[in-house]
């Protein structure tokens, strides 16, 4: 039986998400043609995750553990550990002063009308592709250069193996924060693992921990930043997973 109420919570989803995709990629796409007027298609992005996020079921608590604070005059590259499709919403609704730029996977533009919005408002990269890999972080640097933050998770992906706690990092999102000199706003998300993970027969709704964990400047190499930022993420994992 819960099996069963876990498909039609699943379904319920896939119905929520393309109402609201129907009724805000008109907006999204009109707003986002020129760059100038992106900061305005991003209300609509966020007004997206708050329906998804909250229409699912779900609501979050903001834990601080450092006193540093998110400068809205500055560009971030914010990165979390991934463990579930909900953690895509979470950024953008931490975010309301910083007009964010995801990087994606390629494959996901195949779906109909969200893969025309999300085209227009991510950078993807195709995964098979080392030019596609590559040319990141130009694409990248070209949407800081415009005023976005940028999300990367830097996991590149969400582990088959649900035993690990914090898969392996990739270096991206470091080399670009030490590219563009921009800090890396460093979250950490708890709860989703278990409430909504990519096994459709589990999960409930209820309150996600959101960790705010450090921003960290990029003076250090890009391998230390990434191990700086892989030991902050495990540490909250482990402590209160």
């Amino acid at each position: 039986m819960t099996k069963f109420f876990n498909y039609l919570w699943r379904g319920w989803m896939i119905l929520l998400g393309a109402v609201l995709t129907f009724l805000l990629a008109i907006p999204v796409l009109a707003f986002s043609v020129k760059k100038e007027h992106y900061p305005i298609a991003y209300k609509f992005i966020r007004l997206w995750c708050f329906g998804m996020f909250y229409g699912m079921g779900f609501r979050y608590e903001l834990i601080k553990l450092t006193e540093k604070k998110i400068d809205k005059n500055r560009q971030y590259v914010f990165i979390s550990n991934h463990t579930s499709i909900m953690d895509v919403m979470l950024p953008c609704i931490l975010m309301p002063n910083h007009p964010l730029c995801y990087v994606g996977k390629k494959e996901i533009e195949k779906i109909p009308v969200f893969g025309l919005v999300y085209k227009r408002i991510c950078v993807m990269v195709d995964r098979s592709s080392p030019k596609s890999r590559a040319d990141v972080y130009r694409r990248c640097a070209e949407r800081m250069e415009e005023g976005d933050s940028i999300v990367i998770f830097p996991e590149g992906g969400v582990a088959e193996d649900t035993s690990i706690i914090l898969d392996t990092f990739k270096d991206g999102a470091f080399t670009l924060a030490s590219k563009h000199q921009s800090p890396l706003a460093v979250f950490t998300f708890v709860g989703l693992k278990e409430m909504f993970p990519f096994d459709a027969s589990r999960g409930f709704p209820g309150k996600v921990k959101v960790y705010f964990t450090d921003v960290i400047e990029p003076e250090e190499s890009v391998s230390e930043l990434k191990s700086e930022a892989f030991n902050q993420i495990k540490n909250v994992l482990v402590n209160h997973q």
